[in-house]
């Protein structure tokens, strides 16, 4: 036992790698790390400092939820290229696990907006405020599609997009303001969903970033009619101009029971006229 001096004890080594002294000893019964020596008398293990990195990289395995069979294949022919090749996967599945989570945070943003504006804001007011630039993806619509329709289209977006759920995303409808100009307050072309996380294809809607008229109506008790030509009133009154699309969304869909209960969210970008018309 000249060398004992140079070991460290079993409660010594999990200390310094923060585990507890069973865990070692249940990698030892297991056969996937021993101690550098057994003491023939009684029996005690002891650890080399030079384990140390061993043992770490079981630990970064194990916090990575590698099972410990295809931890201890690993570790039974290590070498640069398994090494490299195991980190590679585990950082691609990081990178996908960071991806979702972000998502998550973003729609819990979201919703967490939806319940402020709802305990806040006098809903009856028609104010202008400013967004950043979202991709949507949309799916196109006419008067006569049917719910069911809708509802299977929206579905089959949401696969093609790797949305676990639809409440994965924002969601919601669009009318062109050429349309609403023309009275045709109820010609909805599409459906729009925000999809949480970056995604870079073709054929997505950019819906700009800039200021937006803003303003709502209770779906079942007040008229889209009556809001729209508030609307109109209000950017006439000071001195905007509408573009582009409406963005319609219920905003406190998660706390009601009854879809008469539904508050609906307008929002339209607004430039001042003289923009518009080129005058400065």
């Amino acid at each position: 036992m000249e060398n004992k001096k140079k070991l460290l004890t079993i409660g010594q080594f999990a200390a310094l790698h923060g585990i507890n002294k069973k865990t070692l000893m249940w990698y030892d019964e297991i056969g996937l790390f021993h101690p550098s020596l057994i003491h023939p008398e009684n029996g005690y293990r002891y650890y080399s400092y030079y384990q140390s990195a061993i043992l770490e990289t079981i630990l970064l395995l194990r916090e990575m939820n590698v099972p410990i069979d295809e931890i201890r294949a690993f570790m039974g022919n290590r070498s640069a290229a398994s090494m490299k090749q195991l980190l590679q996967e585990k950082i691609n599945d990081l990178d996908r696990s960071m991806a979702h989570l972000r998502a998550i945070r973003k729609t819990l943003s979201y919703h967490c907006q939806n319940m402020q504006t709802l305990l806040t804001m006098d809903l009856s007011e028609i104010s202008i405020v400013q967004k950043k630039e979202r991709s949507l993806v949309t799916v196109d619509i006419h008067p006569d599609t049917a719910f069911d329709k809708q509802a299977e289209m929206i579905t089959a977006e949401t696969k093609k997009y790797q949305l676990r759920r639809l409440h994965d995303a924002s969601y919601g409808t669009m009318i062109a303001v050429d349309s609403l100009q023309i009275g045709n307050f109820e010609d909805y072309s599409k459906l729009f969903i925000e999809i949480p996380f970056p995604i870079k294809k073709d054929g997505l809607h950019i819906q700009p970033a800039g200021d937006y008229v803003r303003a709502f109506y209770k779906d079942a008790t007040e008229s889209p009619v009556l809001c729209y030509q508030k609307i109109f009133e209000y950017v006439r009154e000071h001195g905007l101009a509408l573009s582009g699309f409406s963005y319609e969304v219920i905003i406190n869909e998660n706390v009601i029971d009854r879809a008469a209960d539904a508050l609906v969210q307008i929002e339209i970008p607004v430039k001042s006229k003289s923009i518009v018309s080129g005058k400065h």
